[in-house]
């Protein structure tokens, strides 16, 4: 029987540890011994990067990814938007991005190399805050969503604070999309309480003999029905 093997490992500024391992095929990211991240199922990062790009429909679309995993989501934004975009995603740990330009980034088939992205080492609580730039569609993939919070800076993203930021930097068209391990009320409220529209989208994980979901939040102002 395979065993986990540990490949790699990182500490955050807040002391926090970072743990990449494989068995056989498969590799996680653990947080403080919490799985962050599993290359053994990543459909709903998938979904989340397809159905929130399939609600902007600009030739040339400016799209921040907040998150950069082992790249699932942002490997399915390259193959959801034309050759006309552009890609910004905020990772950051040096090492995760060292990962995905090594080990991991087979996984999804090496998304770093497009020339659409523009990969930036910094918190993308920083760039939402900065409210320098306008996206037409925001996403994202941090923790383990809204109620599971691993990196404490990350908190705000889902309170009315944070989204209130997040509604500054998205075009009036703009769409949101949140990846969530659990439904979260509290983050629902958060979504009631700066009046936009948004849709919950369960997805369904792939588990044998489990029914296990994921959910994706979708978010803007003039959100299609």
């Amino acid at each position: 029987m395979d065993v986990w093997r540990e490949l790699a490992r990182a500490e955050t500024d807040e002391g926090d540890t970072i743990v990449l391992r494989r068995r056989g095929e498969i590799f996680d990211i653990r947080f403080n011994g919490w799985e962050l991240m599993s290359s053994s199922n990543s459909v709903s990062e998938t979904t989340l990067a397809r159905v929130v790009c399939g609600q902007c429909h600009k030739e040339a679309p400016k799209i921040l990814i907040g998150g950069l995993g082992m790249g699932y989501t942002l490997r399915a934004v390259l193959d959801a938007v034309g050759r006309e975009a552009k890609i910004t995603v905020c990772e950051l740990q040096k090492e995760i991005v060292e990962w995905n330009r090594g080990v991991l980034a087979p996984l999804a088939a090496h998304p770093l190399t497009d020339m659409r992205v523009k990969l930036r080492n910094v918190n993308v609580v920083e760039v939402i805050r900065d409210g320098g730039q306008v996206f037409d569609v925001v996403l994202l993939d941090t923790d383990n969503g809204p109620d599971f919070i691993l990196h404490r800076p990350n908190r705000d993203l889902y309170k009315s604070r944070g989204l209130a930021f997040v509604s500054r930097i998205l075009g009036q068209d703009g769409v949101a999309g949140f990846w969530s391990s659990t439904e979260s009320a509290e983050f629902e409220d958060a979504l009631d309480s700066i009046d936009w529209k948004w849709r919950r989208l369960r997805v369904e994980l792939a588990v044998p003999g489990k029914q296990v979901f994921h959910v994706v939040y979708m978010a803007g102002r003039s959100l299609p029905q």
